[in-house]
């Protein structure tokens, strides 16, 4: 069977966001030259720049294909808590867990915020969490688990928070020491939201 243009370019696509995966996360971003990843994915560099433009577009689509990654994985944990605030503390150990890859560290954490500027990344960080975030805190409130609080807002501080905790873990010189730390804040700032 042949394959159809759309399938030839969904596979130099797939192609190249692998092998500029790899690349980024062994090396970073600045190390790695548009021509080393379009030689490791087996394609021309014209095909780079017909489906990303520059190597910032493929970045930022490797940076997207991490965090679908990540917020499918906390999402998981979140559905297998007993109660919303129970998948949430699991969502968070999950979450901070993840920071501690190399790969997650030195792609998303390290890398995005420079790479694509302070407000790009936050718009990917809030598209892949925040939805998340304010489903969990909508359900606890709807059950009655946490005091009446503006959703959005709180959601949009919860996602600011742990954010923040990610980039203290990839900064960190001791990053597991850390991230039990930044869980333990963040888990008593969220416990105190709890009705009494």
């Amino acid at each position: 069977m042949r394959r159809t243009q759309q399938d030839r370019s969904a596979g130099t696509k797939a192609a190249l966001v692998a092998a500029a995966r790899e690349l980024f996360a062994a090396r970073g971003y600045q190390a790695v030259p548009a021509d080393e990843i379009t030689r490791a994915a087996g394609v021309t560099r014209g095909a780079l720049y017909h489906h990303y433009a520059d190597k910032q577009g493929l970045f930022r689509a490797v940076v997207e294909e991490l965090e679908r990654e990540l917020t499918e994985e906390v999402q998981a944990a979140f559905a297998g808590g007993s109660d919303p605030l129970t998948g949430m503390m699991h969502g968070l150990g999950v979450f901070l867990d993840a920071c501690l890859r190399e790969e997650v560290r030195r792609i998303s954490l390290t890398d995005a915020p420079a790479v694509l500027g302070w407000d790009v990344w936050r718009e990917i960080e809030a598209e892949y969490g925040l939805g998340l975030i304010v489903a969990v805190l909508e359900r606890a409130r709807a059950d009655g688990l946490i005091v009446e609080t503006p959703v959005r807002a709180l959601a949009q501080l919860v996602l600011s928070a742990v954010m923040e905790a990610a980039r203290m873990i990839a900064a960190a010189d001791d990053p597991a020491r850390t991230r039990v730390e930044v869980q333990q804040v963040l888990g008593g700032w969220l416990a105190s939201l709890l009705r009494t």
